[in-house]
């Protein structure tokens, strides 16, 4: 009878357990400006560097940080979702990428974007740059600009 009542808790259980929350992450502001400031001395010589934070079942989170212009980008099956922690830069998007190239799977860069839309991003801003769409960011000569990211996988 023991086995029993053992036997049936267990299976009780196991929704229980199927049920519990996915992983809860969360980075303070303070944490996040240390993580951007630590980027710094990893800058590449196009003066930007990034870092993975967690990666979960269809998205993913970073920290990046940019000193100069970024090439135009054109994520084929990601969408991004960038909020600005610190400094400033012009988002251009939309528009084309003449001689965009494959430089990963379902990724294209290039120079520049031809056409397309400006906005200046300041802290505290959120932008969400849809699947397929060109982005690209400018930094002005001699200023930086933090930002973190969540990619998300789309259909």
């Amino acid at each position: 009878m023991e086995k029993m009542a053992l036997v049936t808790m267990m299976l009780m259980a196991v929704p229980l357990m199927a049920a519990s929350p996915a992983e809860v992450s969360i980075w303070t502001a303070a944490e996040l400006k240390a993580q951007g400031e630590k980027l710094v001395p990893k800058m590449s010589e196009k003066k930007v560097a990034s870092e993975r934070l967690a990666t979960y079942g269809n998205h993913l989170t970073m920290i990046a940080h940019r000193e100069a212009d970024g090439e135009a980008e054109i994520h084929e099956t990601q969408a991004d979702f960038f909020f600005v922690q610190s400094g400033t830069a012009t988002l251009v998007f939309g528009g084309e990428v003449p001689g965009a190239k494959t430089t990963a799977p379902n990724e294209r860069r290039g120079p520049s974007i031809k056409g397309g839309e400006r906005k200046t991003l300041s802290p505290g801003d959120v932008v969400h740059i849809p699947a397929r769409i060109p982005h690209q960011l400018l930094v002005p000569a001699g200023k930086e600009f933090t930002y973190f990211v969540i990619k998300v996988d789309t259909p």
